[in-house]
């Protein structure tokens, strides 16, 4: 009996894993489609969001069949809600990945206001990001877990640097308002991709610990 439920544990956690790995390949081409002014590549991302979301559904319905056919009790009931509350997470970071695709595509109608510098670092970061949640969950390390919330500050950080740029692009010349305010968009996507995968991070802390950890801007 306890055979079987580590072996659907362990599948849902692969799962998981591979819908983690789906997303780092949307934000990579996404970030790639913006600074090469690719549009294929920004439609391939497009693409790839249904298959997210078909994921999502499918390893959300083996969660709950495990729950009903093993019942499971403590570390392994935190490790499955972790999961079915992360699916969510991984959703909408899908989600902006693609939303940064779909500006990336429009923006490669013209030349580029300028050279991308910041916006494409945010992209790295959140690449290293996801790298970094891959491999506390592989290795089941909370340590790993937590220096994404350090690593989500810099994000941050990035994207206030960005915003403050394009503002003063907008501000000197009203001609560039309607790239600026694009390119804020594909900023605030980043930032908000990040702050999910942030999310998760709390969530795997919790699994592996039974702490529920709170970054310290999340606490009221």
């Amino acid at each position: 009996m306890r055979e079987a439920l580590d072996k659907a544990l362990n599948q849902l956690v692969e799962e998981s894993l591979r819908m983690l790995s789906l997303v780092r390949e949307m934000t990579q081409k996404a970030t790639e489609a913006l600074v090469e002014g690719n549009r294929a590549k920004a439609e391939e991302v497009i693409s790839k969001d249904k298959e997210v979301d078909a994921l999502e559904l499918k390893v959300e319905n083996e969660a709950i069949t495990l729950i009903a056919r093993h019942q499971p009790v403590a570390s392994d009931l935190r490790l499955i809600f972790t999961v079915i509350k992360a699916l969510t997470d991984l959703e909408r970071a899908g989600d902006y990945a693609m939303h940064v695709a779909e500006d990336a595509f429009t923006l490669a109608q013209e030349p580029p206001l300028k050279r991308y510098v910041t916006l494409p670092e945010m992209g790295r970061r959140l690449l290293e990001m996801m790298d970094t949640l891959a491999k506390a969950v592989a290795e089941r390390d909370p340590g790993l877990a937590r220096k994404i919330i350090a690593m989500d500050d810099q994000v941050d950080a990035l994207y206030e640097e960005v915003s403050r740029e394009l503002i003063t692009y907008m501000m000197e010349d009203p001609r560039t308002i309607t790239k600026a305010l694009t390119l804020m968009r594909v900023a605030r996507s980043y930032e908000r991709l990040g702050d999910h995968l942030e999310n998760i991070a709390e969530r795997v802390i919790y699994w592996l610990t039974g702490e529920v950890y709170k970054a310290p801007e999340d606490v009221y």
